[in-house]
């Protein structure tokens, strides 16, 4: 069920709680190819499956960590979202840890701690949420990282 965060109130009470988890999605070689095409970043322990099979430790191509990372915001929508705010941004990262490789044709799914809720202001929220992208059968997460999203109410 996702966590609905309805007002500055609702989102301070709600710190130290697991907002959600997502469903499963499959990241597969045309979104590893297309996040490469997007971003100029065609190294070959990514998009090269041949090279891959043959000189990469992982034995196939893995995905860009930033990809992983770019997932986050996608997947967690399923995990909260904020209603009535009037408008809401991206405020920046803390930290962002990489710790295990996407391999190609691997599961992931994106677990949201809301982590604190600072105001800003009378009107205005920073939250900062924890999302760990996990992998399907992998006590090890692919990714951790600590997302602002600044609220205005």
């Amino acid at each position: 069920m996702t966590r609905i965060i309805s007002s500055i109130d609702d989102a301070v009470g709600a710190v130290g709680e697991e907002l959600g988890v997502s469903d499963w999605l499959t990241v597969d070689q045309d979104r590893i190819d297309a996040f490469a095409d997007a971003t100029g970043d065609h190294q070959w322990i990514h998009v090269d499956v041949e090279r891959a099979r043959s000189d990469s430790p992982f034995k196939t191509t893995i995905a860009h960590g930033f990809l992983t990372l770019s997932l986050i915001p996608g997947l967690s929508k399923a995990n909260y979202r904020v209603e009535n705010a009037k408008m809401g941004i991206n405020y920046g990262l803390n930290r962002v840890r990489f710790l295990a490789p996407v391999r190609v044709g691997s599961r992931v799914r994106v677990r949201s701690d809301l982590v604190n809720a600072v105001k800003a202001g009378d009107s205005t929220i920073d939250l900062t949420v924890r999302h760990t992208v996990e992998l399907d059968n992998s006590d090890k997460p692919a990714a951790v990282a600590e997302l602002i999203a600044r609220m205005v109410f």
